[in-house]
């Protein structure tokens, strides 16, 4: 049995990963383990920068954003002689195994960490939503969400003063924010990496919109695509339609987790404490069907987890 072990978040926060840490921390306290917070993710790690975490620290934190450790990306754990620091970090505080919060640069360091002797569990935090093995990662579902709140407001505005409306939402290469957060708010046409349409057919759609009677419409881009200001000058040059164009940038990544993600964060974190109580590493702890399962590390980086394609088909047949 592991007498003590470490629980950190790398990479882009997420609505979340404090519901994971805090139950990381109480899983495995009430398995006999203490529990270290690295703080800045490996930069941390590599610096000796860490905090107790006891039942008492992690109370209240599962309804916070962002997360309590902090977050940052490391370019020295890329690095042979980053990594050998951050074991020996680890080494010296008696940390022998890792809860590693994040996507898949963080999972890359974890299984750098285990192939070098230091145990660790990855646990999918990332508001994209692009890790395979996982139906969903913590923070897609508060980002999803946030969209949709603000894809509701903007159509009434639209609505009341007869506009067309370009949104952009995060995902360079994954398009699920942009594909769920239009087809729940019933975007005409929904622009993302996986499924490229072409600018004639957007602005085909506005203008057969338009001949029937339709007012206002609403484009969901991903950033992924293109640039969203550059896709709204285009669609008012070829169409002459007022457009305007909303880029919400980090605020999908901030903000208390839904419900969803709360329960969602706080499984996968008493069950990555579960493992390295049992002694395994080098797995990563995700949901499918409802049910929790784990797969090695390396799985993430050789398989692409795509899009929907029932969800791409179905928001192109509602976008007539």
């Amino acid at each position: 049995m592991l007498k003590k072990i470490g629980v950190l978040t790398s990479g882009g926060d997420a609505p979340g990963m404090n519901a994971a840490v805090r139950a990381a921390t109480r899983r495995a306290i009430t398995l006999g383990m203490e529990v270290v917070g690295v703080r800045r993710g490996y930069a941390g790690l590599i610096s000796g920068d860490f905090i107790p975490l006891t039942i008492n620290s992690v109370g209240d934190i599962i309804t916070r954003g962002g997360t309590m450790l902090q977050t940052a990306r490391s370019e020295r754990m890329k690095e042979p002689a980053g990594q050998r620091e951050a074991l020996a970090q680890a080494a010296a505080a008696g940390i022998e195994g890792l809860v590693v919060i994040g996507g898949d640069g963080s999972f890359r360091g974890a299984l750098k960490l285990t192939q070098q002797g230091l145990p660790c569990i990855g646990v999918p935090g990332t508001i994209d939503n692009d890790i395979y093995g996982t139906d969903n990662t913590i923070g897609f579902d508060t980002a999803v969400n946030t969209c949709l709140d603000a894809i509701r407001k903007i159509r009434d505005t639209a609505t009341s003063h007869n506009r067309t409306f370009v949104l952009e939402v995060m995902g360079r290469h994954s398009g699920w924010i942009a594909l769920a957060a239009g087809l729940g708010g019933g975007a005409e046409s929904i622009l993302i990496p996986e499924n490229p349409i072409p600018m004639d057919e957007i602005i085909a759609r506005l203008k057969r919109g338009a001949e029937r009677g339709k007012k206002h419409s609403l484009i969901v881009v991903a950033e992924g695509v293109g640039d969203g200001i550059a896709i709204g000058k285009e669609i008012e040059a070829k169409t002459g339609f007022d457009t305007r164009v909303t880029v919400l940038g980090h605020i999908q990544r901030g903000g208390s987790p839904s419900a969803v993600d709360a329960m969602l964060a706080s499984r996968l974190g008493a069950r990555a404490a579960e493992l390295l109580y049992e002694g395994k590493g080098g797995l990563f702890v995700g949901e499918v069907a409802g049910e929790l399962g784990t797969q090695p590390l390396e799985n993430v980086f050789d398989k692409t987890k795509g899009v929907s394609r029932e969800l791409v088909d179905l928001a192109e047949t509602l976008s007539i």
